[in-house]
């Protein structure tokens, strides 16, 4: 009589949790079922992939060329001195265009002046424009050039004055006039220009 009771309170305990199990096992199965109608699995696909039939068409493009021969070190070599040969080739008429051009784009071109006067020496001689403000002494002449130029820093425009004196050997340049003077050898003490030209007479 006393063993009755202690066996039924476990299978009363064993009851619920048996009907709790299939409770637990169910909910999954309706949670996975909305997942499986979303996304049907793909079937898969038959025939050859896009890398088979690239490789394909790189087999027929090499039977249609023909596959190169083995080849010594010294046809390699020849093939190569060959190329190079046509690629000179090729450099020497253009370099030779380029040259036909450049004579034919010189001749076009107004002659250019000396670069250096005969007394100078090497070396390119500078030339300048200015006004001629004195003409007395024996062929000589003072030139004063303006200069304008803007400071580095504070951008303020610089304007200042330079006298050369230069050699007229005809005594042709007269005050006023607008000349152009260019570098030459020391002629005096301060001469260390010469005249060139008259650009514009005084009116």
């Amino acid at each position: 009589d006393e063993a009755t009771p202690e066996a039924e309170a476990p299978a009363a305990e064993a009851a619920p949790a048996d009907e709790a199990a299939p409770v637990e096992e169910a909910a999954p199965v309706e949670e996975a079922a909305p997942a499986e109608t979303a996304k049907p699995k793909a079937a898969p696909k038959s025939g050859p992939t896009r890398r088979d039939r690239l490789e394909a068409k790189r087999a027929e493009r090499r039977v249609a060329a023909g596959r190169r021969k083995p080849r010594t070190p010294e046809e390699r070599a020849a093939a190569r001195a060959e190329r190079r040969a046509t690629l000179a080739k090729q450099r020497r008429a253009y370099r030779s265009k380029l040259k036909a051009k450049k004579a034919e784009r010189r001749a076009a071109e107004p002659p250019r002046e000396p670069d250096h006067a005969p007394e100078h020496g090497p070396g390119r001689a500078k030339v300048r424009q200015g006004v001629v403000v004195s003409d007395k002494g024996d062929k000589t002449i003072t030139v004063a050039i303006d200069m304008v130029r803007r400071h580095k820093r504070y951008h303020k425009i610089m304007r200042s004055t330079v006298k050369l004196y230069a050699h007229d050997e005809r005594n042709d340049a007269h005050e006023g006039d607008t000349v152009r003077v260019q570098e030459c050898r020391p002629m005096s003490r301060s001469k260390r220009w010469r005249l060139i030209d008259v650009v514009e007479r005084a009116r």
